[in-house]
């Protein structure tokens, strides 16, 4: 019996051209390759996203439009849900902020 884990959906708005937002979720997915040795791979403006963190089997897809990043991950369960979706859409909207440039966030670690 295969069980499936259910999915949590996200969405961060941004006011970025689509391109510019597109080499910070690269970069963001680089971060993340670094930290938990998750692996990414882009087609055009969607990158699928596949590792562990702290234990938890991860799969996720991300998509990046004119006005926002969405998409979907491995929904962690009922304890690190909220945990997950706060860290989440705290990292894309650190990442989407034009205030930050390219290069800091290159630093952040």
């Amino acid at each position: 019996m295969v069980m499936r884990m259910g999915m949590l959906n996200f969405e961060v708005p941004h006011s970025l051209p689509k391109e510019e937002a597109r080499k910070r979720l690269e970069q963001l997915t680089q971060y993340w390759g670094g930290k938990y040795g998750m692996t990414s791979a882009w087609k055009g403006d969607e990158a699928t996203l596949v590792g562990k963190v702290m234990g938890i089997s991860i799969n996720a897809k991300v998509t990046v439009s004119d006005s926002k990043v969405s998409g979907e991950a491995t929904d962690p369960g009922m304890l690190f849900r909220g945990k997950a979706k706060q860290y989440l859409t705290h990292k894309l909207t650190s990442f989407l902020d034009p205030a930050t440039t390219l290069e800091q966030l290159g630093k952040i670690s």
